[in-house]
């Protein structure tokens, strides 16, 4: 599976996103979405309300860049493997490469955005369409990893996988600890897919 490389173009307009992203992400954290604007989002962002408008439709969905980023990674683990591998170890590990390498500041700013999705249904709105889009694209890859899987079985390991690190998420967010949920995701997907 051959995916294009982003144009320059294209790679600028995603770091952009993903400023006025953590931009967002902070001031929901320190102020909770209702009492933050798209306007103060923008400023914090470094760009115009008519930009921040080009490229969000609402003030919660300037989140879903930096929500995406994990899934992008550890999808892009997955792409690598060898047409034929077994799908549950390879996503069990792919989930465990990923987590094992989240930054402390995007944990820090997810842990805060989960958090305010509790008082905020727009915010977590976006939290579950964000995972509903991970699990869409998914399917592609694990469907060239393991051509000969039924759709069936594509689906449920999708599904198993997006869910299991949404959930290791959501309960990690209402916790203290500093590091990534590795451990709690891999069991999470592990009962998740019958594994």
């Amino acid at each position: 599976m051959i995916e294009r490389a982003p144009t320059l173009t294209e790679r600028r307009k995603a770091a952009t996103q993903l400023d006025i992203a953590r931009a967002a992400a902070r001031l929901f954290t320190e102020q909770g979405a209702q009492d933050t604007t798209a306007d103060q989002i923008a400023t914090a962002g470094g760009v115009s309300l008519r930009t921040f408008y080009r490229y969000f439709r609402t003030k919660e969905d300037a989140v879903s860049p930096l929500l995406t980023v994990g899934a992008d990674a550890w999808r892009a683990h997955l792409v690598g493997i060898p047409v034929g591998t077994p799908l549950r170890p390879a996503v069990e590990d792919a989930i465990r490469a990923t987590l094992s390498e989240a930054d402390s500041e995007g944990l820090a700013l997810t842990r805060g955005l989960l958090r305010a999705t509790v008082e905020d249904p727009d915010l977590a709105d976006v939290w579950y369409r964000v995972n509903h889009s991970s699990e869409a694209a998914l399917l592609p890859v694990l469907a060239h990893a393991a051509p000969d899987a039924d759709a069936l079985t594509l689906r449920l390991v999708a599904v198993a996988a997006t869910d299991a690190i949404r959930i290791a998420f959501e309960i990690w967010a209402e916790g203290d600890e500093a590091s990534a949920p590795v451990d709690l995701a891999a069991r999470c997907f592990r009962q998740l897919s019958g594994g």
